[in-house]
């Protein structure tokens, strides 16, 4: 009995998914109004400036395409998906990310069979594959008052660079903006609404615009930050080399990284991410006697309990319930 190896295929299959793409793309374009983003186009062309969507989807697949040509396989079915899970959850993954890779499989596949490239049968059986459980919740950093405030003063103010740090520092603290939010700010952003300072239109995760308040202290640091850089038009956020020259358009997200992961080593806060200091701006919005609705408007959220997530509320370490029980040793 001979079995015969069937060719996966790749590029038309790969061409179907982006043109699937530039419709979520066009359509985000339709919703949003005035608000432009650019067209995703494969072959060569350039990124799209929706979060999270093209971008996303491009890896996972690209990523699923690797994995399936590194050996021989039988077909595209339910079983080598089946695989790719495992293959996923022995590189020890987490199981949101492990989802994200197979939503983009399943999209393929139902992509092939509206093409004719794949059989609907084949089709279904890969939908039915079932992603992984996520069991508990992951716990994320979160700053005191002191360690936020001692945090984004900690930048030498007497160099451009520590300027500009100090800039990033606060928004990030004083705004919750995710790191792709921050390095996309324009100067036509920041504008005077009600008698106060707001990011506003500013298009975050998945598309959705919202309008952010920016404290005073924020505004102020953001302005030394462009007196210095001779900024006036154009991304908020550029490049400083080592003498103190700014160059380039904007920054990438891993400036940002490396901005927060400096100075978190400094003030001795080991594993602070940027998105840490998003939690921290929800808690201490929150602890400040902030209302619930107003924090899931400033971060963004669609839904309350990812704002609560954020917030910690279901579990506190500052008064354990565990702190007190009566078993403790007399002093």
């Amino acid at each position: 009995m001979c079995w015969q190896i069937v060719p996966f295929p790749v590029l038309p299959i790969g061409r179907c998914i982006h043109e699937e793409t530039n419709k979520k793309i066009r359509s985000t374009e339709n919703q949003a109004g005035s608000t432009r983003f650019g067209a995703c186009q494969i072959g060569g062309a350039s990124e799209s400036s929706v979060p999270g969507i093209a971008t996303e989807l491009r890896r996972s697949i690209d990523d699923f395409v690797c994995w399936y040509c590194s050996e021989p396989r039988l077909s595209f079915n339910k079983t080598v998906v089946t695989r790719y899970r495992i293959h996923l959850e022995d590189k020890l993954l987490a199981p949101g990310t492990i989802n994200v890779r197979l939503a983009a499989v399943r999209r393929l596949a139902y992509e092939a069979a509206d093409t004719g490239l794949l059989s609907p049968d084949l089709a279904a059986g890969i939908r039915r594959v079932k992603g992984a459980k996520k069991l508990g919740m992951r716990l994320g950093n979160w700053l005191t008052v002191d360690e936020a405030r001692s945090l984004w003063q900690l930048p030498n103010t007497h160099t451009v660079k520590g300027k500009r740090d100090r800039a990033i520092l606060a928004v990030l603290l004083g705004c919750g903006l995710r790191r792709k939010e921050l390095i996309d700010l324009t100067l036509d952003h920041i504008q005077r609404h009600e008698d106060h300072w707001a990011i506003v239109d500013l298009v975050g995760k998945g598309g959705h615009i919202r309008t952010v308040p920016m404290p005073e202290w924020v505004k102020r640091t953001i302005d030394d930050w462009l007196t210095v850089a001779e900024i006036t038009q154009g991304k908020i956020l550029r490049c400083v080399c080592r003498t103190g020259v700014v160059w380039g358009t904007k920054i990438t997200e891993k400036v940002v990284w490396h901005v927060v992961k400096e100075y978190a080593g400094r003030l001795g806060v080991s594993k602070l991410a940027p998105h840490d200091l998003r939690r921290s701006c929800a808690r201490l919005c929150h602890d400040s006697g902030g209302e619930l609705e107003q924090i899931q408007f400033r971060l963004g959220h669609v839904s309350v309990q990812t704002t609560e997530k954020y917030l910690g509320c279901k579990q506190r370490f500052r008064h354990a319930v565990n702190d007190r029980l009566g078993i403790e040793p007399i002093a």
